[in-house]
């Protein structure tokens, strides 16, 4: 972890994501099928908290320290992409076997799963269960006196469901300052805009009615979200980051498209967005 992040850093979380987001494009044309749009908005953010900040061993359990590292939780378990290709850039999983994404018999499952892929802490893919998974492992690290963080990624359209809410009255009832939670704030979602579809209003306001401290950033600026959760990391109460993203961020034609939450890019749309990332 660095104090501070000069030129170079950004430069290198900045190429780095855009060759995450080209890993992405590929899995999912090759697939046939997943979720390019918010997989693209949660690029920056993943890259950041995976290679820059959280304690986490691909080696597993054979690392001393395994059971000290901080988990992640991918709630929207849809952007799975995104998480398969931060994981390949911290070594968990070889580059080439991201193209196995989908297909029978892989562990990249279209939803990450715990059971099949070390870096994976939990199953999702069912929406609105990941904050509450995240407080019974917050409670349990604290019961375990290990000071370890629990790290949450949302969707914003996810947290329409009322198991949400429950789990941010249940964080902050429970003192969870060891959770840093974050909303993928792009607006969209599988039906269309958020506002339109079941209005949340103002995200940041009404998590700290729950109890929480929160931060509002743009999910793209790539100092902004390491200081967030440098920040985020000294609370004294759960802390919620709303970032607000892009969905499709990096392909012109897919930003700020809801046509693109779950659809794979043919080979002409595949090469025009390689491009663009290039």
């Amino acid at each position: 972890m660095f104090n501070t992040l000069n030129e170079k850093d950004i430069q290198e979380i900045e190429n780095t994501s855009k060759k995450m987001r080209r890993n992405i494009l590929m899995m999912i044309h090759n697939a046939k099928s997943g979720h390019p749009g918010g997989s693209l908005s949660s690029v920056d953010i993943l890259n950041v908290l995976f290679t820059r900040v959280m304690r986490h061993y691909p080696e597993g359990e054979f690392n001393p320290n395994y059971k000290y590292r901080d988990r992640f939780i991918l709630s929207k378990g849809h952007a799975s992409p995104a998480l398969y290709a931060v994981l390949a850039e911290c070594g968990y999983i070889k580059e080439e076997d991201l193209l196995t994404f989908r297909k029978l018999g892989s562990k990249l499952q279209g939803h990450p799963s715990s059971r099949l892929l070390r870096g994976v802490e939990v199953s999702t893919g069912s929406l609105g269960q990941g904050l509450s998974i995240g407080c019974g492992m917050a409670l349990g690290l604290k019961l375990d006196q290990i000071n370890s963080k629990i790290y949450v990624y949302m969707g914003d359209g996810e947290i329409e469901e009322g198991s949400v809410w429950e789990a941010a009255m249940n964080a902050s009832h429970n003192k969870l300052n060891n959770i840093i939670a974050f909303v993928d704030r792009n607006k969209l979602q599988i039906d269309g805009s958020t506002e339109n579809i079941k209005s949340i209003g103002n995200i940041k306001e009404k998590f700290s009615a729950f109890g929480w401290n929160t931060k509002e950033i743009d999910g793209h600026d790539i100092n902004e979200i390491y200081n967030a959760i440098i920040n985020a990391q000294n609370s004294d109460k759960p802390y919620l980051i709303v970032a607000n993203t892009i969905k499709g961020k990096g392909v012109s034609f897919m930003e700020n498209n809801a046509g693109w939450h779950g659809k794979a890019p043919n080979d002409e749309e595949l090469q025009t967005a390689l491009n663009e990332l290039k």
